[in-house]
C-alpha cells in the first residue's frame, strides 16, 4: 500500500486522493488566514465540497462564503480563489474534470507568494 504523498504549498497543502483519466480528486487544506491564487484553468473545471471550517470563494470577481457541508462547481475559464479566514485550517474536496488535470494548467492573475509572471 503506498502512503499519501501530502504535497507542501505556501498557504497549506493538498493530497492527491485520485488521478485517473477523466478526473482528479484532491485533498486541500488552507492554513488560517491564507489563501490560493487569484487563477483560471484552460483545460478543466472544479467542484469544492468543504469538509473542515469556512472558506470564502471569489469567483469572477463575486464572494461566495462556504461552510462545512456546503459546495460550489468552478466553470473552466472562471477567475476564481479560496481564502480562510478562521483561526484553524479549513479544508475541501476538489473533483476535477475536463481534459487534463496538469498543474500547468493555472493562469495565476493575483498571488500572494509571487507566482504570477512577469
Amino acid at each position: 500500500m503506498c502512503m499519501p504523498v501530502i504535497e507542501k504549498k505556501p498557504w497549506g497543502s493538498f493530497e492527491v486522493l485520485a488521478d485517473e483519466l477523466d478526473h482528479k480528486v484532491k485533498r486541500i487544506e488552507i492554513n488560517p488566514h491564507a489563501r490560493l491564487s487569484y487563477q483560471k484553468h484552460h483545460k478543466r473545471q472544479e467542484h469544492w465540497f468543504v469538509v473542515r471550517g469556512t472558506g470564502i470563494v471569489t469567483l469572477d470577481g463575486q464572494e461566495i462564503t462556504l461552510q462545512k457541508g456546503q459546495n460550489l462547481d468552478i466553470p473552466r475559464g472562471a477567475w476564481h480563489r479560496i481564502s480562510n479566514p478562521g483561526q484553524q485550517a479549513m479544508a475541501f474536496i476538489e473533483v476535477q474534470t475536463g481534459e487534463y488535470f496538469g498543474e500547468d494548467d493555472i493562469e495565476r492573475l493575483e498571488d500572494d507568494y509571487g507566482r504570477v509572471p512577469k
